[in-house]
């Protein structure tokens, strides 16, 4: 049998992996090897729906602490997620739309 108390350290390092890897993806960190920031928004979703999906894989059986982590996670990715798609394909300044469906676009990109 598991020791609880490491399969929830683990759990949170995996969850911590994928954050990582979204927020390298969004351009908010440098990528470790290269030392260069690279976007790739596909990707970035690809890692944000990852946690999404352990997320609801794990409902049922997840810690009080595990879910806390889980949904701070998610907010943080899903906030920088919409910045950038509103920054657009180059990463250049957050376009400045003042139309009243500039957030209502974000979520037609994708958002996840």
């Amino acid at each position: 049998m598991s020791d609880p108390s490491r399969d929830e350290l683990l759990f949170l390092q995996l969850v911590a992996l994928f954050q990582f890897a979204a927020m390298q993806q969004m351009g908010k960190l440098p990528n470790a090897a290269s030392g260069k920031i690279e976007r790739d928004l596909a990707q970035a979703k690809a890692s944000i729906d990852m946690i999404e999906m352990l997320r609801a894989k794990t409902e049922a059986r997840r810690s009080a602490r595990e879910s806390e982590y889980l949904d701070k996670v998610l907010f943080e990715l899903r906030m920088n997620y919409v910045d950038e798609v509103n920054r657009g394909p180059e990463g250049g300044p957050p376009s400045s739309g003042e139309d009243s469906g500039g957030s209502q676009s974000a979520q037609d990109d994708g958002t996840p």
